[in-house]
């Protein structure tokens, strides 16, 4: 099984490029294919209200100037979705919107391409605002009927300076569970026959 780890902070190293790690670790400890990308820091356009991948229903977005495309096709070959993002005045950073918000609604405009993976937030906070950085995470993955597991807390790590979440032992161990978590639930889900796990959307966008 594969997981795909995405980061939203344009900081290399930073905090949430070490939770989103630790929770790769139970998976890669399992045997699933696992990679790490980073969104954050790249030059990436906002969605255009264009709709044109309602029209062409091709799996990809019109824009192709950026690494949005690219993403995209590694999530729709991941088992595991996995989102992480600092706190941006009590948001994502706006790469990561970006992401959501044209790889979200390019997989309804096919046919619900994310439905059935699993999806996971993580998010580093100085101090407030990670709960609805959470929830914008977590809304994209519920509204494409993906599942999301839960864990012993809410997925957030506790820091400011590089490396100052490593120091946030529940975090840590919430990290670690979590990625034991999609690990079961990842082996549970593959184990149900294919002809009943949920089936792909007929989705029809207006």
């Amino acid at each position: 099984m594969k997981a795909v780890a995405i980061n939203g902070s344009p900081r290399p190293g930073g905090n949430t490029e070490i939770m989103l790690k630790k929770v790769l670790e139970p998976l890669e400890a399992a045997g699933w294919d696992t990679e790490y990308l980073r969104i954050g820091g790249n030059r990436v356009w906002g969605c255009h209200a264009c709709m044109m991948c309602v029209e062409r229903r091709n799996g990809k977005c019109v824009i192709e100037e950026d690494v949005v495309n690219e993403y995209l096709e590694k999530m729709y070959a991941a088992d595991a979705i996995i989102l992480g993002s600092p706190t941006y005045f009590a948001d994502v950073t706006s790469e990561l919107k970006a992401l959501i918000d044209r790889a979200g609604f390019v997989a309804l405009a096919n046919g619900g391409a994310f439905s059935g993976k699993i999806g996971a937030a993580v998010v580093a906070v100085r101090r407030a605002g990670a709960t609805h950085v959470f929830n914008t995470i977590n809304n994209m993955f519920l509204i494409s009927s993906m599942i999301v597991p839960g864990s012993l807390y809410w997925n957030l790590g506790l820091g400011t300076d590089k490396g100052e979440v490593s120091g946030d032992e529940e975090a840590m161990r919430n990290m670690l569970h979590l990625g034991q978590t999609i690990a079961w639930l990842g082996a549970a889900i593959a184990s149900v026959p294919e002809t009943s796990p949920f089936p792909k959307l007929a989705v029809e966008l207006h």
